[in-house]
């Protein structure tokens, strides 16, 4: 970095406008982290670091409180109550099971070996751990005849299907009580031998067939825990909520908090960090402006801001515990910032804002996501608006409390009928409110921080105002000089991405100082017919004449209470250009040696936005193309382009943010606007003549062939 910039800067931070900001800042830091803390200082605190009550307080009136203690203790306990849900497994495979080995004992039985070969092959096959048990079982079905064994078998199939329908569980292997179903369902004309042997075969093959389903289940539970009815504890008008040095439980501090005590606390600590937080949250939105919309650094914007923003977080601070939330005017905060800004700047801003308020004041997350996307939702909408239609605004309010509403109701779903529609209505209010209270709103906060928005320019532009009425009064000359002059600058802002709205709208004002000397304008000497009064004039008496209707125009512009940055349109469409008209006659008359430039110039300034610079060239342009007796696209491209010139040459466009590019863009569209302007018209006596003519002649050669 060089040493002249390091100096510049230092000077820069030494100006007594940069202190000036300072200082604006620092104290709407400490005005805004006062109002936030307020919450917890100004408003009774009643509970002690101790958690006890410092004071008796009496219910002021009926108050309702759910205890979410014993409700959340309540849900846990009907929730373990709830069984478990099983869902049938594939019982297949246990019948299965149960055919071999019905197969394989019949296998053993047709053996030819000894019986001691038997049954060592049915000890194999048969896994009972009773050794009496094992032994009977064995032995009946060893030497039970074919007959009443194929009945123990047929038996065994039925119970087996009886006890799969049934359904069995781990926990049923758990407590043992498998052999208590299997006997359950036994037929009751079986004997208790063949109970014996149908028990234990059964026993071999049957494992549980009913699985818990861990998603039924959990359903369930959610479902007996949703069916728990909220408990309410009521404190009626005059009971006692709290005596001194009482513990406050959570439910008296939701008592104590409807019946309008606050019970936060905060230490230092915690004022330095809501500090903390508010600097940084000021720094991000300085930051942002500075490196994306410059053009918003003005303290007149800056003051729409603070004010705003300490708009909503006193009602932040003074909302009522038992209101929703929801009632906090967020969207109205972005619509109208959106008017006064822009849509970016205006969502980046209540986010933040949003940000800082839901920390300082303990909302919750879901609230604060919600007024996000309602924000979004806003944004989207204004970017949509039309500025010649003011009822827009309602819409983007309509829009905003309907999105509002759904997301309200999206999130806090499992609320009670009452809160829940409490919070809807809250929010469908918010966003209709937000936008008829912005329409009122916008001229007021005009009028309070002399900004002009849209729908300002939008009105200065209709032609019943009253300087534009008394202008075509008593200039109408330079008021059609004005309409031209407007579109080619609307038309020409337009095309390079400028503002066409206030280009227009400047255009229109830019010549009112010729009402005060209407007369000594050409335009209007030609509208009313008289002499030129210059004629009787010195050339430096019609220079002050001429060069003195920007002055005059601010003057009026004053009295007629218009904005500033109309204002430069007035003063600003000569920059310091020279009169030339003027200046050559005194030197024609004086001679060149006494006679300076200085002495026929504007007194400026030189334009130094794109509109103005677009209106100092339209204005010439159009003047001058009404001296061309061709109006071609040649002749006209030339004009513009020595008018340019011209004005780069005496450096009239330097302090303009115009690039070449756009300079190049400017005369393209000047040129095809004059052109439509200026086009060539029929003669149409003529041509209906020559119609006539023609369809006489046609007539004539039908009746020729006729004949």
């Amino acid at each position: 970095m060089k040493k002249t910039d390091i100096s510049k800067k230092i000077a820069g931070l030494k100006s007594p406008d940069f202190l000036v900001n300072c200082a604006l800042v620092i104290l709407f830091t400490i005005v805004f982290t006062g109002i936030l803390v307020s919450k917890y200082f100004f408003f009774q605190t009643i509970v002690g670091s101790d958690n006890t009550s410092k004071i008796a307080v009496i219910a002021p009136k009926d108050i309702e409180v759910t205890d979410t203690i014993k409700t959340e203790k309540r849900k846990r306990e009907v929730a373990q109550k709830v069984s478990l849900v099983y869902s049938t497994a594939d019982d297949v495979y246990i019948k299965n099971n149960l055919n071999e080995i019905i197969e394989e004992v019949k296998s053993i039985r047709a053996n030819d070996g000894t019986e001691k070969d038997k049954q060592r092959n049915m000890e194999v096959l048969l896994d009972i751990s009773d050794s009496y048990i094992k032994t009977f079982v064995i032995s009946y079905l060893l030497n039970a005849d074919d007959e009443l064994l194929e009945k123990v078998f047929n038996s065994s199939e039925k119970t087996l299907a009886a006890v799969l329908e049934e359904g069995i569980t781990e926990k049923d292997f758990e407590e043992n009580t498998l052999s208590k179903i299997i006997r359950r369902n036994i037929e009751t004309s079986t004997t208790n031998s063949q109970i014996k042997v149908i028990t234990a075969l059964l026993e071999q093959v049957i494992v549980p067939n009913m699985i818990v389903d861990e998603e039924a289940t959990e359903l369930a539970r959610k479902n007996a825990r949703d069916s728990v009815a909220p408990i309410k504890v009521m404190f009626a008008k005059g009971d006692v909520i709290v005596n001194v040095g009482e513990p406050v439980t959570q439910v008296k501090k939701e008592a104590l908090t409807k019946a309008g005590y606050n019970i936060l606390r905060i230490n230092y600590i915690g004022i330095l960090g809501i500090l903390c937080l508010v600097a940084i949250g000021i720094f991000s939105v300085v930051s942002y402006l500075k490196s994306f919309e410059p053009k918003f650094m003005h303290r007149r914007y800056m003051a729409i801001i603070a004010a705003l923003s300490i708009f909503i977080a006193g009602l932040s601070v003074l909302l009522p515990a038992n209101w929703s939330v929801f009632v906090l005017p967020f969207p109205f905060f972005t619509i109208i910032l959106s008017v006064f800004l822009n849509p970016r700047s205006s969502f980046f801003i209540t986010v933040t804002l949003l940000t800082i308020i839901t920390l300082s004041l303990q909302f919750s997350a879901l609230a604060m996501s919600v007024f996000i996307l309602s924000v979004i939702v806003s944004t989207i909408g204004m970017t949509t608006i039309k500025y010649s239609r003011r009822f827009d605004l309602i819409k983007v309010g309509i829009y905003t409390s309907s999105a509002m509403s759904l997301i309200i109701l999206c999130v806090y779903y499992d609320l009670g009928f009452v809160s829940l529609s409490r919070d809807i209505g809250a929010g469908i209010l918010n966003g209709f409110v937000s936008g008829i209270f912005a329409l009122g709103m916008i001229p007021i906060f005009e009028n309070t921080f002399k900004v002009i928005t849209m729908f300002g320019l939008v009105e200065l532009g209709d032609y019943n105002q009253p300087l534009l009425k008394k202008l075509h009064e008593a200039a109408p000359g330079t008021f059609e000089h004005s309409l031209r002059v407007s579109n080619l600058s609307e038309s020409a802002a337009e095309a390079i991405g400028a503002d066409p709205i206030l280009a227009r709208v400047g255009a229109l004002y830019h010549d009112v100082g010729k009402i005060v000397r209407p007369l000594f304008f050409v335009e209007n000497q030609t509208y009313s017919g008289i002499e030129n009064p210059h004629e009787k004039l010195t050339p430096r008496s019609s220079k002050m004449v001429i060069t003195s209707h920007t002055k005059d125009g601010i003057a009026l512009a004053k009295e007629y209470h218009i904005p500033e940055i109309i204002q430069d349109f007035i003063i600003q469409h000569h920059g310091d250009s020279l009169a030339s008209y003027f200046y050559n006659q005194a030197v024609a008359q004086e001679g060149a040696e006494n006679v300076k430039e200085e002495q026929f110039r504007y007194t400026g300034p030189k334009p130094n936005t794109k509109e103005t610079a677009i209106l100092m060239i339209a204005d010439a342009v159009e003047s001058a193309s009404r001296t061309l007796k061709d109006h071609s696209q040649e002749e006209l491209d030339t004009l513009i382009n020595k008018i340019i010139q011209d004005r780069l040459n005496d450096n009239q466009l330097s302090e303009s943010p115009l690039t070449l590019k756009d300079i190049k863009v400017i005369a393209s569209t000047l040129s095809r606007v004059l052109r439509s302007v200026f086009h060539k018209r029929i003669k149409y006596q003529e041509a209906i003549e020559d119609i006539q003519n023609k369809e006489k002649e046609k007539q004539k050669q039908e009746k020729d062939e006729q004949n």
